[in-house]
């Protein structure tokens, strides 16, 4: 059975709020290349004016001091991330948490993952279940140790 432990090492997600301009998306993308963050996971929700970029990264601490010295806006939470098999694992992923009843805020692809296995970012409504959820179906969970370099 796999680890569904996440509350101990949680997967970190920033989302950054930023105005909805050329170049915004560059410059933050940049600032975290430039000090060898790098970005596992992305999303990014257009709110006309503004915009909210989610990321993963492989090093929160990083991150969240660059943001903080480069005054970006930001909130921070833990997000259930899981890794699947390939692009049948998809449907049997939506089905474990349905049979929990847990509810899908919203899911995003990792771009990148350490060992080159695909993975999804997913927003619940309880994490810790959802986990458990998968976990009994043989999912991995991953933890943010899994997706650091």
């Amino acid at each position: 059975m796999a680890d569904t432990t996440i509350s101990i090492d949680p997967v970190k997600q920033f989302s950054v709020f930023t105005e909805n301009r050329v170049g915004r998306l560059f410059d933050l993308t940049s600032l975290l290349a430039m000090h060898q963050v790098h970005i596992m996971a992305v999303n990014v929700l257009d709110l006309t004016e503004n915009a909210v970029v989610r990321l993963i990264v492989d090093d929160p601490d990083k991150t969240r001091e660059l943001l903080v010295n480069k005054d970006f806006s930001y909130s921070e939470n833990d997000i259930l991330a899981v890794e699947l098999a390939g692009e049948a694992s998809l449907k049997q992923v939506l089905a474990a948490l349905l049979e929990a009843e847990i509810n899908i805020q919203y899911v995003y692809a990792f771009t990148k993952r350490p060992e080159g296995r695909s993975a999804f970012a997913m927003h619940v409504e309880d994490a810790e279940i959802g986990a458990q959820a998968l976990g009994h179906r043989g999912f991995k969970v991953l933890t943010q140790r899994d997706i650091s370099r």
